[in-house]
C-alpha cells in the first residue's frame, strides 16, 4: 500500500509526530499533493533560482524525501543519464533536487536523503553524478563524492560541446565500490534542456 495514501487516511496521528516519516518512491508513486509539497520546496529552498527546467530534471527517477507533522522537510531524487566515456555508454544515477527546509538544517536530513540516494546508485546504476552548489559541496565531499578532475562535455545537437563551466562542480562517486573511470579522457553527458549539469 503507498505511504502517502497511509499518510492522507491518519493526519491527526502524524500531526503530533516529532520524528520524520520518511519515503522513497518513483515520481508515478507521488501524489498531486506530495509532487506540490516538493516543488514548493524545491523553489523555497533554491531562492527562486529553481526553473521549470530544474523540476523536470528532478522527475522520472526515484524520490526520498521526510515529512513531519509541520510539513515537508527534505528532499533529493536520482535519474537515470546517460554519459559516454572512452568510446563506452555508461547508464549512470544523477542526483537532483538535494534540498532541506531552512529551519530543519543541520540535523542530519541531508545526509539521510544521500543515504537513500546512493543505496539506488549502489543498486542499478555504474556510478553517481551530481552538479553542486558552493554550500552543498561540503556534505558531497563528506561523503565520499569527489570532483571530477577530467574535462566535461555534453553530446549537442552539432556534436560533442565542451563545458568548462561545470569542471570543478561536477561529482562522482563510484557505485558499490566499483572504480570511477580515468579522468585523463572526458564524460560526456546527454543532452537536456536548461541546465544540462
Amino acid at each position: 500500500m503507498c505511504a502517502e495514501y497511509l499518510w492522507a487516511q491518519v493526519p491527526e496521528r502524524l500531526a503530533d509526530m516529532t520524528e520524520p516519516l520518511w519515503h522513497t518512491v518513483h515520481t508515478y508513486e507521488l501524489t498531486p499533493t506530495a509532487r506540490d509539497g516538493i516543488r514548493a520546496l524545491l523553489d523555497t529552498a533554491f531562492e527562486g533560482g529553481f526553473s521549470d527546467d530544474d523540476w523536470d530534471h528532478t522527475l522520472g527517477g526515484i524520490h526520498t524525501y521526510a515529512r513531519d507533522g509541520s510539513g515537508l522537510l527534505a528532499h533529493g531524487s536520482v535519474v537515470q543519464r546517460r554519459v559516454i566515456h572512452a568510446h563506452r555508454s555508461y547508464r549512470i544515477g544523477y542526483v537532483e533536487g538535494v534540498a532541506v527546509r531552512a529551519d530543519r538544517r543541520r540535523e542530519g536530513l541531508g545526509d539521510r536523503v544521500m543515504t537513500a540516494l546512493e543505496r539506488v546508485i549502489d543498486g542499478a546504476y555504474a556510478f553517481g553524478a551530481l552538479s553542486a552548489s558552493e554550500t552543498g559541496a561540503a556534505l558531497y565531499a563528506a561523503r565520499g563524492w569527489q570532483v571530477w578532475q577530467g574535462r566535461i562535455g555534453v553530446q549537442g545537437l552539432s556534436g560533442v560541446v565542451s563545458l568548462p563551466d561545470e569542471e570543478g562542480s561536477t561529482y562522482v562517486r563510484g557505485a558499490a565500490g566499483r572504480p570511477l573511470p580515468s579522468p585523463y579522457r572526458q564524460l560526456i553527458f546527454d543532452w537536456r534542456d536548461g541546465d544540462v549539469l
